[in-house]
């Protein structure tokens, strides 16, 4: 079977009849500050400036009606390819028409010294063959009508103004200015064999707004892929799957929030788990379970730089009270739950800012975040003693709270002692117990996390598993089945023929063709959430289950290749649909770890 790659073409995804892209049509651009997606069409239909966690100054994503968007199309009939650069994050579309060929090239541009401190937003048209038209349209956003954007001028320039943000459009002389008001902008422009034209908008947030010349933005999109091929280039992964890898670690470079540190779970908002459903959420934020599994998937490719930033962040928030689920990505705590009033992708509402799980507990921030801990200790990394210090507070916080009820990983309003929490209480204070041994940690109670250790352990033993079934229960007394318990085997959990035999549980009652429910009852709210499968994956490698893994593996991407390698949240397991907001790092994430765990990098 051979080795599958990211797909290098896409054709054209065109829109439904209510104005609506496939998630799947969709490629992300970003700068280490703010994400845009760009439709197949042309169309870039959501981009939050300056930051992931600002409002959007384009959002047709979730308001096909009234939405903003900045949209490059052909005006005659045409077919679309796209891919990504290789190693790279600046994506191409070619657009073919009756009267010729052209392509699109799109960057979030980087500066030569990193990121720019304003956002910059470029996109070359490129003639290949014959004459290709296009129509540029801008629509800025109105927020459910919340605000109202206008043009106002300042000296030689155009300026427009969307609440606190401030920007330009900028272009060559090829591109003409057909109508201008103050909701946007309508343009033309033509492109012939060898020719370019550029157009690009340049935006800040109540901050002085710099006027680069045209040529320089463009040079900056080869400037930019330079940057990215660099960083790609120094990822330590050699294997078959190489190219699957890369292209996630790219994804999760674009959902690392370079102003803080913070990895932002994904770029958007309250795209549904279900179309039609209301299982809409916020995921602009940092959780801690996603930095810390994102800091390892770093450390294993071998991107300290990134995993050292993260785990400074994560520390400091630690250190400035209470831990939380979640975090702002300046840091503190994240805004309370509102619905924003727009329509939501296929009317899907409701669409959100907040979100509710920043006021829940969970005892898996415990294991996450020692888990972290030791892993970038492994890799020959030293902690301070401040660090060392709230560690250690944190290993006794998890040893007095282990046998209380929690949300659970999947942040659910009822509390339960769900299993997969109590394992992750266990991860904790073994990896606690590691870090004393290893002089990272102070030894003072060392003994008490040890003995608490083993009493989780025993009470796993004693109240989550089901002979009957054959699996470790959700939680005790339940009925059904949570497939999160695939960590359990890259955590170390001790039962390796339990965890075996749940694995095998898993795939009868919550596999779903390529891909997996979370837990039962999940079959009618929500699509197949892909890190499970991934997570399934790396558990049978871990177990030695090398050939089941590796088909599970392949037979899961191959199911996911309609797209350029931006994975969402879910996936419809019927029609490979994608489910969910995206980049979702989650699923990047559990790739990375899937395709080590198939390489024999141990965890």
């Amino acid at each position: 079977m051979n080795a599958p790659h990211p797909s290098a073409h896409l054709r054209a995804t065109y829109r439904d009849p209510d104005g609506f892209l496939p998630l799947e049509g969709y490629g992300a651009l970003g700068d280490g500050r703010s994400v845009a997606l760009s439709g197949t069409d042309g169309s870039i239909d959501w981009w939050c400036v300056p930051g992931i966690g600002s409002p959007p100054l384009f959002d047709r994503l979730l308001d096909a009606r009234e939405g903003g968007y900045f949209e490059i199309v052909p005006d005659a009939p045409f077919e679309a390819t796209r891919r990504y650069r290789e190693n790279s994050n600046v994506l191409e579309t070619v657009f073919s028409t009756a009267g010729g060929r052209a392509r699109l090239v799109e960057s979030h541009n980087s500066g030569s010294a990193g990121r720019l401190p304003w956002s910059e937003l470029a996109r070359r048209l490129e003639g290949l063959e014959g004459q290709v038209r296009f129509v540029v349209r801008i629509v800025f956003s109105r927020r459910a009508d919340a605000i109202n954007p206008y043009f106002a001028s300042a000296g030689p320039h155009d300026v427009f103004h969307a609440d606190r943000v401030l920007g330009l459009f900028l272009h060559s002389d090829g591109v003409h200015i057909e109508q201008k008001e103050d909701t946007g902008i309508l343009a033309t422009v033509s492109v012939g064999a060898g020719e370019h034209e550029t157009l690009a908008i340049v935006a800040g947030e109540d901050e002085p707004l710099v006027v680069p010349d045209i040529g320089e933005i463009d040079a900056r999109i080869e400037r930019s892929d330079a940057a990215w091929r660099e960083w790609a280039g120094k990822l330590r992964y050699e294997g078959e799957f190489r190219a699957l890898l890369v292209r996630s670690a790219l994804a999760l470079k674009l959902l690392l929030y370079s102003p803080s540190g913070a990895i932002a779970a994904a770029a958007t908002t309250s795209l549904p788990e279900r179309i039609g459903g209301d299982k809409n959420f916020d995921y602009r934020f940092a959780w801690i379970r996603d930095a810390g599994y994102t800091i390892k998937a770093f450390l294993r490719i071998r991107a300290q730089e990134e995993a050292k930033a993260a785990f400074t962040w994560l520390l400091r928030q630690l250190q400035q009270g209470e831990e939380k689920v979640l975090y702002a990505l300046e840091g503190g705590e994240a805004p309370a739950l509102e619905d924003v009033g727009l329509d939501g992708y296929r009317g899907s509402a409701p669409v959100v800012t907040g979100n509710a799980a920043t006021s829940q507990h969970q005892h898996g921030i415990y294991g996450d975040i020692f888990e972290t801990a030791a892993r970038f200790v492994a890799y020959g990394n030293i902690l301070d003693a401040r660090s060392a210090e709230t560690l250690s507070h944190l290993a006794d916080a998890c040893a007095d709270r282990w046998r209380r009820k929690d949300a659970g990983i999947w942040e659910l309003q009822e509390p339960q002692h769900y299993t997969m929490s109590k394992i992750s209480a266990w991860q904790a204070l073994a990896r606690a117990v590691e870090l004393a041994d290893g002089g990272q940690l102070p030894t003072t109670c060392r003994d008490r996390w040890c003995r608490e250790r083993d009493r989780v352990a025993a009470w796993i033993e004693t109240h989550c598993w089901s002979e009957a079934r054959g699996a470790y229960l959700f939680y005790p007394e339940s009925d059904e089945l949570d497939a999160s318990l695939a960590l359990a085997v890259r955590f170390g959990f001790d039962s390796r023929e339990r965890l075996r035999r749940t694995l095998d549980a898993v795939d009868r009652e919550l596999g779903a063709g390529a891909f997996h429910y979370r837990y039962g009852g999940m079959q009618d709210e929500e699509g197949c959430f892909l890190a499970c499968t991934f997570w399934m994956v790396e558990a049978r490698a871990l177990l030695g289950q090398t050939d089941q893994a590796r088909a599970a593996f392949v037979r899961a991407v191959a199911a996911l290749d309609h797209g350029v390698g931006i994975y969402s949240e879910m996936v419809d397991p019927d029609t490979g649909a994608y489910l969910g907001n995206l980049p979702q790092g989650l699923t990047h994430l559990a790739l990375i770890h899937a395709v080590s765990a198939l390489s024999g990098d141990e965890p």
